[in-house]
């Protein structure tokens, strides 16, 4: 794959992707026979994404894999370890595959940075914004976020528990157009190719239903270190797939797997439903109850009709008692005209109405931005 056609040559939902997100299994990650990281697979990968970066895309990649070299830097030789345990080989792991992430990409002039989400941070809105601004300014400064979910902290309850949906949460974070989940099989089968030689690959779901839900049943059962099978694959399709992002399973093993994929390699395609920005205006728009309200003057109004974001010097008022990330209904003569998300809390925008954005910080002590609510996180009523 050469860096000048790379996306040419990709099937017609990654060459229109202008944002992937890569998900990493275990079993590639680390090196079966030595419980460390598998350094020449992970170049092959790292000079894939060089060159999909190269083509125009922002690459964003879950990865997998901390806890298992922190098993084994720790000397914890079973996979079935109570939870302390688990937690503080995650903690023991996650320096080491940083360390191999950045060795790999440095070599192609590329920066890394570590997020560690729970699945509270991407389901609590408050905590989705903080995460998305971090995403979002990693991926505008040319950086590969390497996201993994946060196993120190993380208790079951909280815990994703597997990285392909936690993958598909990332990929709704950043509005990602594709997510690719690299494993060890081609995609969806009507059976298990392992064990029944009549079973026929499948390359395109448009619609997830229950016959497509049990064919997952016991499909990549066999992977070595890993935690996720097609079942969890195929969740994380339909999450994906709600925010307008399609998902590639497919298989990973071979040095520069998207190489591969671009030479022709089978795999499943679960198409996405619509676009990721309406899919999640259609989210803010259908909240049954906003948590408060903005009132804007007239000026503030024909600029949202523009397109604009939502600056404190167009806000007269504020009713209503909400936190950042709330979803906030905006009212021009009492009337709503908009809905969007809140990047301050209500006691924060009452102090910041009327005022200039250059203002924001002397009167808060803080910042999270110029805007009161962004336009991207805003849908016209």
């Amino acid at each position: 794959m050469t860096s000048g056609g790379t996306k040419s040559v990709f099937p017609a939902h990654l060459a229109a992707a202008k944002r992937v997100t890569l998900k990493i299994g275990s079993a590639l990650v680390v090196d079966p026979a030595t419980g460390a990281a598998d350094m020449a697979w992970l170049r092959g990968l790292a000079a894939d994404v060089a060159a999909l970066r190269e083509a125009g895309a922002e690459v964003m990649i879950v990865s997998s894999g901390a806890g298992a070299l922190g098993r084994r830097y720790l000397g914890l030789k079973t996979r079935n370890l109570p939870l302390d345990k688990k937690q503080a080989a995650a903690a023991a792991g996650q320096p080491i595959l940083m360390r191999a992430w950045d060795e790999v990409f440095s070599e192609h002039g590329i920066k890394v940075a570590q997020v560690l989400l729970t699945r509270e941070d991407t389901e609590r809105r408050r905590r989705w914004l903080n995460a998305r601004e971090t995403a979002e300014t990693l991926l505008t400064l040319g950086v590969v976020p390497i996201v993994n979910e946060n196993d120190t902290v993380a208790t079951e309850e909280i815990k994703y528990g597997d990285n392909d949906r936690l993958a598909a949460r990332a990929a709704m974070l950043v509005r990602a157009e594709a997510l690719v989940l690299l494993s060890d099989i081609d995609g969806l089968y009507t059976a298990d190719p392992r064990h029944d030689p009549l079973a026929e690959h499948i390359a395109v779901v448009d619609t997830i239903t229950p016959d497509i839900e049990a064919m997952a049943g016991g499909a990549n059962v066999h992977a070595g270190v890993g935690t996720g099978g097609m079942a969890t694959k195929i969740a994380a399709a339909r999450i994906a797939g709600s925010a307008g992002c399609s998902t590639t399973i497919m298989n990973g093993q071979a040095i520069r797997p998207l190489s591969k994929l671009a030479e022709g390699a089978r795999f499943t395609l679960f198409t996405a439903q619509g676009s990721s920005g309406v899919a999640y205006k259609a989210w803010i728009a259908g909240t049954v109850v906003p948590a408060g309200q903005i009132h804007i003057d007239a000026g503030a109004a024909k600029a949202l009709t523009t397109g604009k974001s939502l600056l404190p010097s167009g806000i007269s008022a504020v009713t209503g008692i909400f936190d950042k990330g709330d979803s906030i209904a905006i009212l021009s003569d009492g009337r709503e005209v908009a809905r969007g998300i809140a990047a301050y809390g209500s006691d924060d925008i009452a102090q910041i109405k009327g005022r200039a954005s250059k203002d924001i910080e002397s009167i808060l002590g803080y910042t999270s931005g110029d805007v009161v609510i962004h336009r991207d996180d805003m849908v016209m009523v």
